[in-house]
């Protein structure tokens, strides 16, 4: 298999032409068998979500210190070099204002290949930053989730950033009624579901994205019980009033596009904001 135009699919096994098979030059991601969406980098997802050339990223200096002294099989400042080498990032999450189809949002990426997109102090930060930001000049807000959750390596300072950011939201969403869309790809786990991936207004997710808290095994041997085979996927959630639209990434643009445009038409939460309706 050559590196880099061929891929395998993690759900099917389909072989996978990973080269753009448009004039983009984004790579595919999405099989062609099963529809299944492979794990995609910020860069690539910014690239497909907003309109060219209206990218404007912020806080893209800040980094992560290793107040700690961590260290496991090597030092946490070590293990940071490391992946920002290799990923070309500062840390797991891009931040930026852009427009979608001619709507200015802010817009934040999570981004897997960093440490397994785990929220420190630095994500919580530029993403807490980022709805303040969004607050202030009354933007759509949309956070693309990819997470394993909390990073460990920062230990209570990671696990704080759940309720800043958490509370950065309902400032956003409850006191000013702004909106807040949250996009849960494969994976989103721990943290980052119990915070901010499960509190937007409108929940969406990718085709058979992997959603969870705990692990499926960690949850069968507390309950001791045999869970159902799709438990914790994009589908099940929906089925059970978890997620409220799986969207495919082709469409994905129009979709949020058409959300925008709804909210624009029916302000409900402004109402509410203001001691009217309850916040939809």
């Amino acid at each position: 298999m050559i590196k880099g135009l061929w891929d395998v699919c993690d759900a099917c096994g389909a072989m996978l032409y990973a080269r753009s098979d448009d004039d983009t030059g984004i790579p595919n991601r999405i099989c062609h068998e099963c529809g299944y969406h492979l794990r995609r980098g910020s860069s690539d997802r910014i690239d497909l979500l907003l309109d060219p050339g209206t990218w404007a990223p912020l806080d893209e200096t800040m980094v992560a210190k290793d107040v700690l002294g961590f260290r496991d099989d090597e030092d946490y400042a070590t293990r940071l070099v490391s992946y920002r080498k290799r990923s070309g990032l500062t840390d797991a999450v891009q931040t930026g204002l852009g427009e979608i189809m001619g709507t200015k949002i802010a817009l934040g990426v999570m981004d897997f290949r960093f440490m397994g997109g785990s929220m420190g102090s630095v994500v919580g930060e530029k993403i807490t930053r980022l709805v303040e930001h969004a607050t202030r000049l009354e933007l759509p807000l949309v956070i693309v989730c990819s997470s394993g959750g909390a990073r460990m390596q920062e230990g209570t300072l990671s696990l704080m950033q759940m309720a800043k950011v958490s509370a950065a939201l309902d400032v956003h969403q409850i006191q000013k009624g702004l909106l807040y869309i949250p996009i849960l790809t494969n994976p989103t786990t721990g943290g980052i579901t119990a915070s901010f991936g499960m509190l937007g207004d409108i929940a969406m997710a990718e085709p058979m994205a992997y959603i969870a808290f705990a692990g499926g095994r960690v949850i069968q041997q507390t309950l001791r019980k045999k869970l159902p085979e799709n438990f914790q996927t994009a589908e099940y959630c929906f089925e059970h009033g978890l997620v409220d639209l799986i969207v495919p990434g082709s469409l994905l643009r129009s979709a949020l596009s058409d959300i925008f445009d709804l909210y624009a038409a029916a302000p409900i939460k402004r109402k509410a904001s203001s001691g009217g309706f309850a916040p939809c």
